[in-house]
């Protein structure tokens, strides 16, 4: 199962850059990401959905940044990757950008990253973050096949990272640049919605994750291995990147995302 997530947020939601960093692992490769060439388009597709209403409701409005002048004016959406690159290198430190950081569109493919957590991967090459390197750490005990709790270790450098990282430097990041976000999010196939709702939806989706304790078994129907509860494997990938990183590093993750979530859900006033 070649995956991982960036759980996060980057820009604020760069913890999904976090996340999505964080959960970026591989286990034995899933059908149609391993073994096999990703095919290549243009840009992930949308899932068919009904057309929103030509007003939708907006549920969490972007707060205000707090600033004391002006900011510059925000580059275009193509023009931003040495904006974005160079603001996140100077709120969490040039190593951190380096290592972790894919630096090519980074704000079109965290959005198309973050819009798929709750269901079916995008390619590869749509993702922000890279991989956690190697291959996931399984145990055999005669037929039996389970994740080795050896294999969390992996994630070490990212979750050092991630705790380290304060909340704040993350959403302000988000918040100031969130106009070349919503463009992304309405190029990606959704003209009328609002990507700051999705987001704090898939981060409530990722909270809601099980908390797996104890062995979790895998199965090998072919070359790829998979959940042996088919409960555990019927669920997304970005839930099934959280359980594979194991129990304690899963917390971090959902602990900083709760922590960042706080900072850029402010619920619309009701009249």
């Amino acid at each position: 199962m070649n995956k991982a997530i960036w759980i996060v947020v980057a820009i604020a939601t760069l913890i999904a850059v976090a996340t999505l960093v964080f959960l970026y692992g591989r286990i034995p490769p899933l059908p149609e990401t391993e073994g096999t060439a990703a095919p290549q388009p243009s840009a992930p597709a949308p899932p068919a959905a009904e057309p929103p209403a030509a007003e939708p409701d907006i549920r969490y409005p972007i707060p205000a940044p707090e600033v004391t002048e002006p900011p510059p004016p925000l580059p275009a959406l193509e023009e931003s990757d040495g904006a974005i690159r160079d603001s996140l290198a100077q709120s969490f430190g040039e190593t951190h950008v380096e290592a972790f950081l894919i630096p090519t569109q980074i704000i079109r493919h965290f959005v198309a990253t973050i819009d798929s957590l709750d269901r079916d991967p995008v390619p590869l090459h749509f993702r922000p973050i890279k991989h956690v390197p190697g291959l996931s750490v399984v145990k055999t005990e005669g037929d039996r096949i389970s994740l080795s709790p050896d294999n969390a270790k992996r994630y070490a450098p990212f979750i050092s990272a991630l705790r380290a990282a304060g909340a704040k430097p993350f959403a302000d990041l988000y918040l100031r640049y969130y106009p070349l976000f919503q463009k992304a999010y309405e190029d990606l196939g959704y003209p009328e919605r609002y990507f700051n709702d999705r987001l704090i939806d898939v981060m409530d989706y990722l909270l809601a994750a099980p908390e797996i304790e104890g062995p979790i078994e895998l199965v090998q129907p072919k070359v790829l291995y998979q959940f042996a509860d088919p409960e555990l494997e019927k669920r997304s990938w970005g839930q099934k990147a959280l359980i594979r990183m194991g129990p304690a590093n899963a917390a971090a993750v959902k602990e900083k995302l709760r922590e960042i979530r706080d900072l850029i859900a402010v619920k619309a006033e009701t009249p």
